[in-house]
């Protein structure tokens, strides 16, 4: 189903993964983004600029990838590009270390963030630029690569080693996820077997995302070998807890019954997720749209209502919301009351990223 087969929502977020010094107000900044205050963001940073609090270069890069993020979360494409654009090349001497002796003592390397290489390469995709958004994303790829061949050449940097493979794995599924979106299936395929091929076949998140790659160029029987190999090879994978692995190896399950229209045998296996896991919203949507396609209406809407109320800010997505009022569209003839209704609801709770837009009241 949609929900599951977009694999780069699974990833970390960019900004999660920056060791960065403490700079003015940083833990202050850092709870904003996880709550989806976007908009505070902004202002925050507005405000330091213009009383000019911020003192060291790292301050000002850090600070420029919080904004440049909020623009992009807010869909405020050329916005972000323009905090970019006043960027030199982020390679330059201006952004190291090293070049600031007296308040670096002992310190090399760059100091931007990763971020905001990332937005470098993703804005201009947003922005209509999908050649060029889709180059930096393979020269981001290559960046990344070659820090993690400096990294393993030193046995001392085994956290930092780890660090930049989660974001080789971030980059690649970015770049899928593009490649998806223009229906090029074999670069993905082939990127995929790739990343497998560096982590020794045996992470089941990526093992599972190439059966849903499999899946959707409809070789099904690829796709059972894959799911069976992460039943019987990733129990002993450590990036899982015992849940969540049991949960992916339900959904696996569940997505070949779907492809063979056995809608009843897959709500079983997503019942099994939710009663492990009530939120695991892949498992929650999917099993709705299972009922839906019962013809149990009332029973799929009930899934997701539910979902809504326990827990709010995981379930509260886009591809749910849309999927609730499309069974409203279909179960009531007051369904744009039921639905203002939703949407009243969802800008009282909704972080400043949600796209409103998806209740289509």
């Amino acid at each position: 189903m949609e929900s599951e087969s977009e694999i780069t929502d699974s990833q970390p977020h960019p900004l999660s993964n920056q060791i960065v010094d403490a700079c003015h107000d940083m833990n202050s900044l850092e709870d904003l983004a996880n709550r989806g205050a976007w908009r505070s963001i902004i202002d925050k940073v507005s405000r330091a600029r213009a009383l000019s609090l911020l003192h060291k270069p790292h301050d000002h890069l850090t600070y420029l990838a919080f904004n440049a993020l909020a623009f992009t979360k807010l869909r405020r494409f050329n916005e972000a590009s323009a905090e970019l654009d006043s960027l030199e090349d982020l390679d330059s001497s201006h952004y190291q270390y090293e070049t600031y002796p007296k308040i670096y003592p002992n310190r090399v390397g760059s100091m931007v963030p990763f971020s905001l290489r990332w937005l470098h390469a993703l804005i201009p995709i947003k922005l209509g630029q999908r050649q060029q958004g889709m180059d930096r994303f393979y020269t981001l790829l290559d960046f990344v690569r070659g820090k993690i061949r400096e990294k393993g050449n030193d046995n001392k940097l085994g956290v930092s080693l780890k660090l930049w493979r989660k974001r080789e794995v971030f980059v690649v599924n970015c770049i899928i996820g593009h490649h998806l979106s223009q229906k090029e299936f074999g670069v993905c395929l082939s990127l995929m077997k790739e990343l497998l091929s560096r982590d020794d076949g045996s992470d089941p998140v990526l093992v599972s995302q190439l059966g849903y790659m499999q899946l959707q160029i409809g070789d099904l029987e690829g796709a059972k070998v894959s799911f069976l190999k992460v039943e019987s090879e990733g129990k002993n994978n450590g990036s899982l807890s015992e849940v969540e692995f049991k949960n992916l190896v339900n959904r696996n399950k569940a997505l070949v019954y779907l492809v063979g229209k056995d809608y009843v045998s897959a709500v079983r296996e997503y019942e099994e997720c939710i009663e492990r896991d009530s939120a695991d919203v892949v498992a929650v949507n999917n099993k709705a749209l299972c009922l839906m396609y019962l013809r149990d209406l009332s029973d799929s809407i009930k899934v997701l209502e539910s979902a809504l109320e326990r827990v709010p800010t995981v379930a509260l997505n886009e591809t749910l919301v849309v999927n609730l009022c499309s069974m409203y569209e279909l179960a009531y003839v007051n369904h744009s009351d039921i639905k203002r209704t939703l949407s009243n609801w969802i800008a009282r709770v909704a972080p400043d990223d949600f796209d409103a837009s998806c209740t289509r009241t």
